[in-house]
């Protein structure tokens, strides 16, 4: 691998995932901050600056790493703090919590596949010109980020967002497995890894970004 091509992922990638990650964690600020929690603005975390968010390992190394050997590339940032008990109804509120993570990669990724709309059909331009490589980037990472942490699994947000649906009695066990939340990331990137995950993955991103891409119709019609 030279790096001539570790160089131009790495340049076409940066803004997607800064974006990607950083609006991601901020809407889960907002959306606590709307429910009763002010935990993440009273710590400036409510914000779409990436420097506010990135962690060196999950915002740059890791999605470099997965994009270079062609897999999603996945990644995380510092995680905003959210204190559940100041939720107005905790166990109810986590859940809109958690899903305002992946709705920001959805709006994200529904921006991204506009803005290939436009470098496509309106300047025309060549497939592997530097911004349209851009906004297939950015469907990518959103789409990526919008699935995998839809998985089931605490911590990500699918795994709380189930916390929020199940009752009290099933619940408090099921959070539990929050506490191993490292463990559980970095199997599912192992399971990415030797290709247990990429099948479901996969057909994930390829559902939403052609939801994608039958939303842009009218301004597909609209300059063809």
């Amino acid at each position: 691998m030279d790096i001539d091509s570790i160089v131009q992922t790495a340049t076409v990638y940066a803004i997607p995932v800064l974006f990607a990650i950083s609006l991601h964690e901020a809407a889960h600020g907002y959306v606590a901050r709307y429910f009763g929690d002010s935990t993440a603005a009273d710590l400036g975390r409510l914000t779409a600056n990436p420097l506010k968010h990135i962690d060196l390992f999950g915002t740059i190394l890791l999605p470099l790493f997965l994009a270079l050997i062609k897999l999603p590339p996945l990644g995380f940032a510092k995680p905003v703090p959210v204190d559940f008990g100041n939720l107005r109804n905790p166990k109810k509120h986590m859940a809109f919590v958690a899903a305002a993570g992946p709705a920001a990669n959805f709006a994200m990724g529904m921006g991204w596949m506009l803005l290939w709309v436009v470098c496509t059909h309106v300047f025309v331009l060549p497939g592997d010109d530097f911004f349209v490589n851009m906004t297939k980037a950015g469907i990518g990472v959103n789409s990526a980020m919008c699935v995998f942490n839809l998985i089931p699994l605490p911590p990500l947000d699918g795994g709380r967002i189930v916390t929020g649906l199940l009752p009290m009695s099933l619940a408090r066990p099921y959070a539990r497995i929050e506490r191993y939340g490292m463990f559980v990331f970095l199997g599912l990137v192992v399971l990415l890894q030797i290709g247990v995950l990429n099948g479901p993955l996969v057909a994930g991103m390829h559902l939403l970004q052609g939801i994608w891409y039958d939303l842009s119709y009218p301004l597909r019609a609209l300059f063809s």
